[in-house]
């Protein structure tokens, strides 16, 4: 799944389970490792991580939907300008959130916190959790056809 504008991109794919034995264990059986990479003016970075379960990354997909059918409010930083994201997981490493929304589209912004954090902000452990934000804006079709895509990619890792 690409996401992408005139200033920044973020690349997600699922590449494999975290066990690729499933052993009955509900968590351990449904780990993926997912693989990123983040452009910005600021720099560029890959990472890789077990950081979603299989159901939580199928969420991803809901949510861009309906963030492009203008079902998803607006999310604004809070009185001490903390950003809270709208969907975010078990591992606090990726989130979503909605920051702009248009008759035309919309600007997501991407929370990318510890192992996802870009390497300039790695030592002091990712930052503060879900405030480190790479913000695109996406037309609809553009936001419906990443959901499409990520559920494609999905379609290999179904819940064991």
């Amino acid at each position: 799944m690409l996401l992408s504008d005139h200033a920044g991109s973020v690349e997600l794919h699922p590449l494999r389970y975290q066990f690729p034995a499933a052993q009955g264990d509900r968590y351990d059986d449904n780990w993926l490792v997912i693989g990123g990479t983040v452009t910005t003016p600021e720099g560029s970075w890959s990472f890789t991580d077990p950081c979603l379960l299989t159901d939580e990354a199928r969420e991803v997909a809901d949510w861009l939907r309906a963030v492009a059918s203008g079902k998803v409010a607006v999310n604004r930083p809070d009185a001490e300008g903390e950003l809270s994201p709208d969907t975010w997981f078990v591992e606090p490493v990726l989130a979503f959130s909605l920051a702009d929304h248009s008759e035309g589209g919309a600007a997501i912004r991407v929370h990318l916190s510890l192992e996802a954090a870009p390497p300039w902000r790695q030592g002091d452990g990712g930052g503060d959790i879900y405030q480190y934000v790479v913000e695109v804006r996406q037309d609809k079709a553009a936001l419906l056809h990443a959901a499409d895509q990520w559920d494609l990619a999905l379609a290999s890792f179904p819940t064991r």
